[in-house]
C-alpha cells in the first residue's frame, strides 16, 4: 500500500496511520502528544495534514491506498506556529534557565517553525511545584497537557499515578492521590511515565545538568533529524 505526501511516495502497512507510516519512512510531521508505545489521542493537533481539502490529525487517520496528503503548506505552517505560540503563553516557559533546554520538544519545534514572539498575551498561570517524591520534582509550569504521563502510567506502568483534574481552561495534570502529591503515589523514577514528558515537567533530584547545554539532543540537530525526545 502506498500514499503520497508532499510529492513523496511512502510505503505503508495495513493499519498504519499517516503519522506512523511517515515516521517509519523518516518523513517528519510535527507532533508533541504522540508516542510510539501508546495509542494516539490527538491532543496537540500539531500533526494536522490536509487531504482532499480537509484537515486531518495524521496520528489518528488511517492510510488508504493511493491517498494524497499535504503537510508542508503555508497554511499548516501558520497553524502549527500559532498552536505552538499558544502552548508557550499558556504555561511559564523560561527556556534559558530550564533543565530541559536542548532536550525539549516544544522548544525544538519553536525553533523549527521560526517562532520569534508569543503573538498572544502571556497568561502567567500560578502553577505548583511538587517536590514530595524522594526521586523526582514535578514543575507544572512547563506542562502542555499532552497527557503522555497519564497514559504511560495507566497503560505501561499500570500504576495510575496521574490524573487530569478540572475542566476547560482549568484542566490540569496532578498526582492521583488523596492529597494530590506525587510522594503519596506508587510512582518511581524508573517508570515509563518518568521519561515520556516532551518538555521539562519531570526533573530528577540530584542529577540536574548532567549533559551540558550545547551537547543536548536538539542542540546538535533539528527536531526533524533528531526525532522524538524518547526515540
Amino acid at each position: 500500500m502506498r500514499f503520497v505526501i508532499d510529492g513523496m511516495t511512502i510505503e505503508a502497512q495495513a493499519g498504519d496511520t499517516i503519522l506512523t507510516a511517515c515516521r517509519r519512512a523518516g518523513y517528519y510531521i510535527p507532533h508533541l502528544c504522540f508516542h510510539g508505545d501508546l495509542p494516539a489521542q490527538g491532543n496537540c493537533r500539531l500533526c494536522l495534514v490536509e487531504s482532499k481539502g480537509r484537515l486531518l490529525p495524521s496520528c489518528l487517520t488511517k492510510v488508504t491506498d493511493g491517498m494524497e496528503v499535504a503537510s508542508a503548506t503555508e497554511q499548516l505552517h501558520t497553524l502549527r506556529l500559532r498552536l505552538t505560540q499558544m502552548l508557550f503563553v499558556e504555561g511559564n516557559h523560561i527556556c534559558p534557565s530550564c533543565e530541559a533546554s536542548g532536550n525539549c520538544m516544544l522548544q525544538a519545534l519553536g525553533y523549527r517553525l521560526g517562532l520569534l514572539d508569543n503573538h498572544y498575551p502571556q497568561f502567567f498561570p500560578r502553577r505548583p511545584l511538587d517536590a514530595s517524591h524522594p526521586q523526582m520534582i514535578l514543575d507544572f509550569n512547563r506542562c502542555i497537557q499532552c497527557q503522555l504521563c497519564v497514559r504511560a502510567s495507566d497503560q505501561l506502568d499500570q500504576k495510575h499515578a496521574f490524573v487530569v483534574a478540572g475542566r476547560g481552561g482549568e484542566a490540569h495534570i496532578t498526582a492521583s492521590s488523596s492529597n494530590g502529591q506525587l510522594g503519596s503515589t506508587s510512582f518511581a523514577a524508573t517508570d515509563h511515565a518518568a521519561g515520556i514528558c516532551p518538555v521539562g515537567v519531570f526533573l530528577g533530584k540530584g542529577v540536574g545538568y548532567v549533559t551540558p547545554i550545547g551537547e543536548r539532543r536538539y542542540d546538535r540537530a533539528d527536531i526533524a533529524q533528531a526525532g522524538d525526545r524518547n526515540a
